[in-house]
């Protein structure tokens, strides 16, 4: 909407009435120099009467439209003000937190670098635990089976 959109509504809407009371006015002169009768029916069916029925529902249908339209500019209007004012201070408190929620994604970027690094240094710690561990089951087996040996002679000699 430009604005010399309501100055130009308007303006139909002035054109648009004019033109109908000049209808109406014509549509009058012409039934009045017809014969009128006092019976309803004959009114009913008189087709100049029609005509002008219809203009005046035309008219009344416009001039509705005309003031339906001027509402529906003036809230846009309003909204365009009062929406400009609001995106504008959006806007802004938007661009006072760009600094901060970058250093909030620096932060989170080193602490997921020191969480990678602290995870590769557990699966290596895990790899030596478990290397570890197979050494001394190994050792423990090896005593175990040089005990048994060695029982096995101490019980021959107690028993001989």
């Amino acid at each position: 909407f430009g604005s010399t959109a309501p100055a130009h509504r308007s303006q139909l809407a002035f054109a648009a009435g004019r033109m109908f009371s000049r209808a109406l006015l014509f549509a009058g002169l012409a039934a009045g120099s017809c014969s009128a009768s006092s019976d309803g029916e004959a009114v009913a069916k008189n087709p100049i009467r029609k005509v002008v029925t219809m203009l005046q529902a035309m008219q009344k249908r416009v001039e509705e439209e005309g003031e339906k339209e001027k509402e529906l500019y003036e809230k846009f209007m309003c909204y365009c003000k009062n929406g400009g004012g609001e995106l504008s201070a959006s806007i802004s408190a938007a661009e006072s937190k760009v600094p901060a929620v970058s250093s909030d994604i620096e932060a989170a970027e080193g602490k997921l670098a020191q969480t990678k690094e602290d995870l590769k240094q557990a699966q290596a710690d895990r790899v030596a635990a478990k290397e570890a561990m197979a050494e001394a089951k190994a050792i423990r087996e090896k005593e175990a089976a040089a005990f048994a040996a060695e029982k096995a002679e101490a019980d021959t000699n107690i028993a001989a």
